[in-house]
């Protein structure tokens, strides 16, 4: 008499896992490697030191909506004490809080341009490692698709527009409560050092995965299933986030960023700010690339692939 097939076990489960898990790292490593990252994470930073301060400013500019505009610059500019002050940063900070709360609604729509170089700099910099989202066609149609892939990057990355005002409210009233972790702010001892920081950690994590899963799903190539682009976003935050603590450590380094440019501190300082957006953006483009490798495996186990070759 025939026995039923045995159902699976949870040795078999994790077996499949473990292979599934180790042909998703491999596909993801696979990818990185038939391209120059450092030069992909080049180009992205590239784009984005056109775009990064007009996304701050509109950013600051938001939260100074509902209430008045002095009152609002003062509460911002109190956050300064989050701001390490041994290279300077917070003169670079007050600046922009400054600059960012008087935008008025002509210069934030002007802020709209340079901020959607960066939709573009992300689709580019990924296709410079996914040949198979690249067009297929040749001549005058793949230019002008590579034209019009490269307008609806901008298009859709300025979509972040809609979400950015909640969650800078948000980083702005979860920093107002960290004020009293640190020295000037009453705060003393390494436990409040590291609660600070841990909490920076767990918000900029938590505000950066709600952009990248939007980044993920639709600026960037590939248009993963939703729940794999969140999946995505989480891992590839995590990792950022924890980086960006990093740079605020970096910034407590008692050293003169200028002393390698014979004292010119403003050169040292962007020197050293691109140096850490480089690397930045290769810690995003891997996490982009094992999102597409999850969802490839996905794909493998359903058998109902998304919509492929999105440019």
């Amino acid at each position: 008499m025939d026995r039923p097939a045995a159902a699976s076990t949870p040795t078999d489960t994790r077996v499949r896992v473990t292979a599934e898990l180790g042909t998703t790292v491999r596909d993801a490593s696979g990818r990185l490697s038939r391209g120059d990252l450092a030069g992909t994470a080049a180009t992205l930073t590239y784009y984005s030191a056109i775009a990064i301060v007009p996304w701050l400013l509109f950013a600051v500019w938001s939260i100074s909506w509902f209430d008045d505009t002095d009152e609002v610059q003062q509460r911002l500019l109190s956050l300064r004490v989050l701001i390490p002050p041994d290279m300077g940063a917070r003169s670079a900070y007050d600046a922009l809080v400054d600059a960012g709360v008087h935008a008025g609604l002509l210069s934030a729509l002007v802020l709209m341009f340079p901020a959607s170089f960066y939709g573009e700099g992300l689709r580019r910099s990924a296709l410079l490692l996914s040949p198979e989202s690249k067009p297929t066609i040749a001549g005058d149609e793949a230019e002008r698709s590579s034209t019009l892939g490269a307008w609806r990057a901008r298009g859709t990355v300025l979509a972040l527009f809609v979400v950015v005002p909640p969650l800078a409210w948000i980083y702005s009233t979860i920093g107002k409560q960290l004020v009293g972790l640190t020295p000037e702010g009453g705060g003393s001892g390494f436990g409040d050092l590291v609660l600070r920081y841990y909490l920076g950690f767990l918000t900029t994590w938590l505000m950066l995965a709600v952009l990248l899963t939007w980044v993920f799903r639709f600026v960037m190539p590939g248009a993963p299933r939703w729940r794999v682009a969140v999946v995505g976003a989480l891992v590839t935050a995590s990792m950022l986030a924890g980086f960006l603590q990093g740079f605020a450590l970096f910034l407590s380094i008692p050293i003169d960023v200028g002393l390698p440019f014979a004292g010119l501190t403003v050169v040292g300082g962007v020197v050293a700010v691109g140096l850490w957006l480089w690397i930045l953006h290769m810690v995003l483009i891997a996490g982009w690339s094992l999102t597409r490798s999850i969802d490839a495996t996905v794909d493998s186990r359903v058998g109902t692939p998304t919509r492929k070759g999105r440019s």
